[in-house]
């Protein structure tokens, strides 16, 4: 398996056709993985924003005063409310924002990104990243498409490719039934393939202002496995989840209920 990142790429502004010029700068084949950073596929999609098309509400407010005071820097209410408003639910809101999208995905800030915006404040996901990754799946010559994004992890320090979406694969490897090296029946064991190649992915992609949005994931083979579709975790078998909303931080002296 080989990946490699795609150079050449210009700077990616709304109603930019993002699969043509992708296909111009690197000749595809029908089996490659093309994993597209979330970054230019909302620059294309037009998901930029300013802090003021966010009035803040009084529970904005509130988040950004308990987060200036944990954190020890004024929070902006504005950007408190972005995270509301593309949130289905705030996991934590203390002592910083995890949230889950509107799509499934949980992540700090609701994955709002404030760097790498040349024309606006904010770069929001995209609102339905396995769409996007479909209609870029239709218009390249390659039959697979993950659409990417940056994510910290629990109890591990820095941050790894993750995918959002996905189209032209399943999103995972199901194991279970398959037998091991000792013929032991496997019970449990689902590989996340898209996060797999979305972290591969990153590694050639880099990050700041030297990284790429593009890579090619190239002779990948799915193997006879059965696939999943599952990627995200239903609210009734997150246990995670469940136990987070019983939760609070107890780090602010501020708080009387903490």
């Amino acid at each position: 398996m080989e990946v490699f990142a795609v150079e050449g790429l210009p700077e990616i502004r709304e109603g930019d056709d993002l699969a043509a010029l992708v296909a111009e700068q690197v000749d595809l084949r029908p089996d490659d993985v093309v994993c597209v950073a979330s970054t230019v596929v909302s620059k294309a999609e037009g998901r930029t924003a300013a802090l003021d098309d966010f009035p803040p509400s009084d529970r904005a407010r509130a988040i950004a005063d308990r987060l200036g005071r944990i954190q020890g820097e004024e929070k902006d209410p504005r950007f408190a409310e972005a995270v509301l408003a593309e949130s289905e639910e705030l996991l934590l809101e203390a002592p910083f924002i995890l949230a889950v999208t509107r799509f499934g995905h949980i992540t700090v800030n609701a994955g709002i990104d404030r760097s790498n915006v040349p024309d606006a404040e904010l770069l929001l996901l995209p609102e339905a990243p396995s769409a996007s990754a479909a209609a870029l799946r239709e218009s390249l010559p390659a039959d697979r498409v993950v659409v990417t994004d940056t994510s910290g992890r629990p109890f591990r320090y820095g941050q790894r490719g993750v995918a959002v979406g996905w189209a032209g694969l399943p999103a995972s490897r199901d194991w279970r039934g398959e037998h091991d090296r000792d013929g032991r029946e496997l019970e449990a064991t689902v590989q996340s393939v898209v996060d797999e190649l979305a972290a591969a992915a990153n590694l050639v992609t880099g990050e700041g202002d030297g990284g790429t949005p593009v890579a090619v994931v190239r002779d990948f083979e799915f193997g006879d496995h059965a696939g999943s579709e599952n990627l995200f975790r239903s609210e009734d078998d997150d246990v995670v989840r469940q136990a987070l909303r019983a939760w609070s931080f107890g780090g602010d002296s501020h708080d009387t209920d903490a």
